[in-house]
């Protein structure tokens, strides 16, 4: 059957409906008693005779004799002119059926009678039709996957034969080194044996380094350093091996980007080997040369949805065209793959800096990136630049719901520049490197494939950024009311890298111009440094709220067990002792997601109307809000900083306000809020240090939920730029239910705050109708 299944791919059957079984069963009495015989020969020799050739996919139909049914025998030569006048009769499928059942078998390659009916009426196919093109398209693949491994096993047991072949005669004819003869294995002490055994591996990993270095350089590395002599001596303590501050030898200058240990490395060199480091970089360039073919323009890689129009990837290109160094897709895992070009007001140069400073990195991408750090640098940049530098990084990426898993990872960070004003910056997964087959164990949920973005200089302060994100994950992890989210791309795609990149770049536009806009109450009363104070201060208060929803590492959080809450209410503790920006204290966290038939664009502009706060937050005390301040961070409103105000009595004795952050794309709508005293806010008004202000958020994260994940029921759009007709709504609090570190945490506090978040709930589905 594999030389059959050759045949059928090479004459482009890939999806109709083609049945193998059927076309045999369809030949006369000599073909079945071929089959009976085992003679292969003859029926492929049959099929490849009655079998049209063609490029495109094609539905053949022809009559099938059942296995019961014995027909007559007939003369010789009669099954082909019989064969041929059956087959008068064969369906080429158009491009958008191809493309429609491609993207169906991407999430589902085992439609069951229902979905395959669905998709049948949708594409004015019959159910056979639609079933055969799924099992053609299953056996392609599977005939891929299994043609790929066995070049990858072939090429390994080529290289290791050859080293066998190398090592045996290395051992066969030894070398005196003070003569240059041959010299036998008894002359020689095994310690002295080892160490020359040792001295080769050098040579040859030297060897290794310097032809990928001449590769990452463009030139040889022996045009940048001076020849490297190994001294020979018959005496152990002259016989110098170790590794010296400037190379091989300490004699040697050093080698550059970073290739020697000490200098342009990290001083924590030990935590990476050399072999490591070779093996980092060959990644990092093979990631690079991925990257790079990925966001080419016009590429096959790539092919636009008929719905929405979004760039999907090619799976059958993106399999031919790169070899998956990081070991192939574990068994189960979903691919989301999105590319997305924009222009940005940034400088590459200030990207560059930004994607390999962690802290800059976590700063320019809030509630996406909770915690970032870099590991060790491996190579430094040429000239003192980011051009070549790698880093390992450790990085915890985050989603705003309890049902989305934190995904915490440590990635080959790889820049380099291309041309003037052209960065390019790409990740990759470290673990798949070191072991491609970690992916298949249980401890790993999802890896990133060559991912990152590539930035090129236009005019005006704008450069011109692409990003490219390549993800395999375990949906199994995910609630059901995530998974069509994160499937259509908004997730942890790219769209979302750049709304929140636009985001915060249009902001620091806003703030560098000296154009007023007209939502802005705070221009000539606050003053720059007030606003940059502010900025900071809910910048913090955004990402702390995130990583209190998806129980972040970064705040140490402690999930809880609590008797009679539901499933879907996500509940967390946390101690903190004099933390800057903390009260001290026990700090709850409760949070959970639910399912709204009503735009996100609704939701969003009844949550943050300050009329309407009475309706659904108990600091209101049912009444609206005065606004006391509004700092606009973009043109059209939606993105702003609001200063609030209660309207009952007691809260204005308190001098309690209301700090409010509310900010929305394409991918998402955040509203986060914290109750702050008025002194306070009138220092951070004034410039001063917003670190030390103690705060904690609560709010709220909307997002477009198409499916109810109960009813699986699709919401109709409520009309034009109105998005989806449901939304996903997750709602986040943060409460000091004890001042003393030492306090237990107790059931009742649980309680109320469950029930508060109950209670908000509902009162925003009875405001929403």
């Amino acid at each position: 059957m594999g030389k059959m299944e050759r045949q059928q791919e090479e004459m482009g059957f890939y999806g109709d409906q083609f049945d193998p079984n059927n076309i045999i069963m369809g030949r006369d009495n000599n073909n079945n008693n071929n089959i009976n015989n085992n003679n292969s020969n003859n029926i492929n020799n049959n099929n490849s005779n009655n079998i049209k050739e063609d490029s495109g996919s094609e539905n053949y139909e022809s009559v099938s004799v059942s296995v019961g049914d014995v027909p007559e025998p007939e003369p010789e030569g009669a099954s082909q002119i019989k064969t041929k006048g059956r087959r008068k009769r064969y369906h080429r499928h158009t491009p958008q059926q191809i493309q429609e059942l491609e993207n169906f078998f991407k999430n589902c390659a085992h439609p069951d009678e229902k979905q395959r009916l669905e998709i049948g009426r949708r594409l004015s196919l019959e159910s056979r039709q639609v079933k055969f093109w799924f099992q053609n398209r299953r056996t392609q693949m599977k005939t891929q996957i299994e043609r790929h491994e066995n070049v990858a096993l072939k090429q390994e047991y080529d290289k290791l034969r050859v080293e066998n072949i190398a090592m045996k005669d290395a051992l066969r004819n030894p070398m005196c080194q003070n003569c240059g003869g041959q010299a036998i294995l008894g002359e020689v002490s095994m310690e002295q044996h080892h160490l020359r055994v040792e001295n080769a591996r050098l040579k040859d990993e030297l060897t290794r380094v310097c032809a990928v270095s001449e590769r990452f350089l463009g030139k040889p590395i022996t045009d940048l350093v001076g020849p490297i002599s190994i001294p020979t001596s018959n005496s152990n303590s002259n016989l110098d091996l170790s590794m010296g501050r400037g190379g091989l030898m300490s004699s040697t200058p050093p080698l550059p980007l970073g290739l020697h240990l000490e200098n342009g490395v990290s001083s924590n060199s030990t935590m990476t080997t050399e072999y490591e480091k070779s093996m980092f970089m060959q990644a990092a360039m093979a990631g690079m040369d991925e990257l790079l073919g990925m966001a080419q323009t016009d590429s096959p890689l790539w092919f636009k949805g008929l719905d929405d129009g979004k760039e999907m990837l090619n799976h059958e290109e993106y399999i031919k065209k790169f070899s998956t160094f990081i070991g192939m897709k574990p068994c189960g895992f979903v691919t989301d793959a999105s590319r997305e070009t924009s222009s940005v007001f940034i400088s590459s140069l200030e990207l560059v800096e930004t994607m390999m400073f962690p802290r800059q990195w976590q700063d320019m991408f809030p509630c996406m990136i909770s915690k970032a750090a870099t590991v060790e640098v491996l190579f430094s940049g040429a000239g003192g630049t980011r051009d070549g530098e790698i880093q390992l990084m450790n990085a915890e990426f985050v989603f705003p719901s309890p049902f989305v898993p934190f995904r915490h990872e440590k990635i080959l960070r790889f820049c380099k520049q291309h041309s003037e004003g052209m960065w390019a910056v790409v990740d990759v997964s470290v673990d798949m490197i070191r072991d491609p087959s970690f992916s298949r164990s249980n401890n790993i949920k999802w890896r990133r494939l060559p991912s990152g973005c590539i930035v090129q200089d236009v005019a005006n302060g704008y450069s011109l950024v692409t990003w490219i994100e390549h993800v395999e994950y375990d949906e199994n992890c995910i609630h059901q009311l995530y998974r069509p989210l994160l499937r259509s791309g908004m997730g942890f795609s790219s769209q979302r890298w750049l709304s929140t990149l636009q985001r915060e770049r249009d902001c620091a536009a806003i703030f560098m111009s000296a154009r007023v806009l007209p939502d802005d109450t705070t221009v000539g009363v606050v003053t720059q440094e007030g606003r940059r104070s502010i900025l900071k201060l809910m910048r913090r208060i955004s990402n702390n709220f995130c990583s209190g929803l998806c129980a972040s590492s970064a705040c140490r959080w402690e999930k809880l067990q609590v008797g009679g809450l539901g499933a879907d209410v996500c509940v967390m503790s946390r101690v903190s002792i004099d933390e800057p920006g903390e009260p001290s204290g026990v700090v709850l966290s409760a949070s959970t997601s639910v399912w709204i038939p009503v735009p996100r664009q609704h939701i969003f502009d009844f949550l943050r109307d300050e009329k309407l706060r009475g309706k659904w937050d108990i600091l209101a005390n049912g009444g609206p809000m005065e606004v006391i301040a509004r700092l606009a961070k973009s043109h059209d409103g939606n993105n702003c900083v609001s200063l609030l105000c209660p309207p009952a009595a007691p809260a204005r004795e308190s001098n309690m306000l209301i700090l409010q952050e509310s900010w929305t794309d394409r991918t998402g709508s955040f509203i986060v809020y914290a109750p702050v005293d008025s002194t306070s806010m009138e220092t951070v008004l004034r410039g001063g240090d917003s670190d030390y202000l103690a705060l904690l958020p609560s709010g709220f994260a909307i997002a477009d939920a198409p499916i109810n994940p109960n009813g699986l029921t699709l919401a109709h759009d409520s009309g034009p730029g109105a998005g989806t007709g449901a939304s996903a709504l997750t709602l986040g609090f943060q409460i000091l239910v004890n001042s003393l570190p030492t306090a237990k945490l107790t059931v009742e506090s649980i309680n109320t705050v469950n029930d508060l978040m109950s209670c908000t709930i509902q009162k925003i589905r009875n405001s929403l109708n």
